[in-house]
């Protein structure tokens, strides 16, 4: 059955005011939002957002819209997340690998396994004698960046997954400059300090 066009664009809307919408498993928003890009752009601005829309990686997401100095702003309708060291942690440790894996190999998908990044993030966390509560509470930071959208199941699969590439999008440049800097800060963390959460979008 057709599915009538002011139904389809409010279908798509609608998805990308609950998430981010995927090219390779929503192929119908995506297209979608392809034909009508700056109906929704339009649309959205109305309320203090803006469409982000990277076609070669196949996503858009909506995000909150910047203002300069003196310009009238409208109320967040995006709430500020303060993320906890942990899933800040694994934001950059991602972001790292990824980087990384553009720069060495030719493929276009990064797959990780659960091990891999528990592994990873075991040497920024403090040593702990309940090693059941601290895989526990990886499983869980990890399910948590699965449900934001920055890692895909592998069908069939419980501990694989591909790192989405929107993820380069919201570790932006200054975080990306800092990865260094950062990980030396959740060594230290993991020695015995406090660590702060970055705060995203």
């Amino acid at each position: 059955m057709n599915v009538p066009d002011n139904l389809s664009f409010s279908r798509a809307l609608v998805a990308l005011f609950k998430n981010v919408v995927f090219k390779e498993s929503d192929p119908e928003h995506w297209e979608v939002i392809l034909a009508q890009k700056y109906k929704i752009e339009d649309y959205v601005s109305k309320i203090g957002l803006t469409l982000m829309v990277d076609e070669m990686d196949g996503y858009g997401y909506l995000k909150q819209r910047s203002y300069g100095e003196g310009e009238a702003e409208i109320p967040r309708l995006v709430p500020r997340h303060a993320l906890s060291y942990p899933v800040s942690l694994l934001f950059v440790l991602l972001r790292k690998q990824l980087l990384e894996f553009d720069s060495t190999t030719g493929d276009r998908r990064l797959i990780v396994t659960r091990q891999q990044l528990a592994e990873r993030m075991r040497l920024f966390l403090k040593d702990t004698t309940n090693e059941a509560k601290m895989v526990a509470d990886i499983d869980k930071h990890i399910d948590r960046i699965e449900n934001m959208g920055f890692l895909r199941r592998l069908r069939g699969s419980d501990d694989s997954f591909e790192v989405q590439r929107i993820l380069r999008s919201f570790v932006n440049a200054e975080w990306l400059h800092n990865v260094n800097e950062q990980l030396d800060l959740y060594r230290v963390y993991a020695g015995g300090e406090t660590g702060k959460g970055e705060e995203k979008e």
